[in-house]
């Protein structure tokens, strides 16, 4: 079994850097016996995120309602045929991630299943508890002991949120491509400079009330974490500086070159805690 979980690990490793440089990047700087556990998390994520993102076949909602049933069992057992689900329930049970973070995860999950115009504020605030603040509940699961956690847990929350709502902005088109629009209280229609100033100023709330708390993370996280709130605060400066009509046409990135920049400079900045 030992082998086939390392190769499980790997698997999660090689599935989430395929699509993510910005979090492949970030994860380097989580100390080494914790990466294998951020790439079982993220690993699930993203094939959960295929289901409703690319998939979207008319048996999305079944796909990933099997893909949900096959976590919880092997949550019971500690094993599943799928390398990157078994990955992540031995991760989950190492570190007592359970229903009550995952289940949320998947209804919203499920909500990304039905085409969304239109959402209320309850609607938009459960999708973003239960794709983003939870995940950053898990993470935070990794690498504290239960006071820390409690003491952090809504910073994480704060944290996942803001991240949340910057991917929205920055997916804009690609979602509305797809019939899919989040935020409440505009339309992509009639999204302009004050709706986007409003969001903007919402998203630096959250980055605000999670700031505090970077400082008080464990030491093995921390500059993980550090380096995933430059990025995503460098991602909102230009979102920022892109007008509103560029942003329903075009998606908003952070250069490559950036992205290597500010690595290198939190890496070194590791190197001296």
């Amino acid at each position: 079994m030992e082998l086939y979980t390392n190769t499980a690990y790997d698997a999660a490793r090689l599935f989430t850097k395929a699509y993510s440089t910005s979090f492949g990047l970030s994860i380097r700087l989580f100390e080494t016996s914790l990466r294998p556990h951020v790439y079982a998390l993220y690993g699930l994520v993203r094939v959960a995120d295929e289901i409703v993102d690319s998939y979207r076949g008319a048996d999305a909602d079944q796909q990933l309602a099997a893909l949900e049933q096959e976590v919880a069992a092997a949550l019971k057992i500690g094993y599943s045929a799928n390398p990157i689900v078994h990955a992540f329930a031995v991760t989950a049970r190492q570190f007592a991630i359970g229903h009550d973070l995952i289940d949320p995860f998947f209804a919203s999950m499920r909500m990304d299943t039905k085409k969304t115009t239109h959402y209320t504020q309850k609607q938009y605030e459960t999708y973003i508890y239960g794709s983003a603040e939870v995940i950053g509940l898990m993470l935070l699961k990794l690498c504290t002991d239960d006071a820390t956690y409690a003491a952090l847990a809504e910073s994480a929350r704060r944290l996942g949120a803001g991240y949340q709502k910057v991917n929205f902005l920055r997916d804009i088109a690609a979602d509305h491509s797809i019939d899919r629009w989040y935020f409440p209280g505009c339309q992509y229609e009639t999204f302009d400079e004050a709706a986007k100033r409003a969001i903007v100023l919402d998203i630096k709330k959250d980055f605000k009330a999670a700031k505090r708390a970077l400082a008080k993370l464990p030491r093995q996280a921390r500059q993980a974490i550090r380096l995933s709130f430059r990025y995503y605060s460098e991602l909102l400066k230009k979102i920022e500086a892109t007008p509103a009509e560029t942003l329903r046409q075009h998606r908003v990135r952070v250069p490559d070159a950036q992205k290597l920049w500010l690595f290198a400079k939190t890496a070194t900045e590791a190197k001296k805690l």
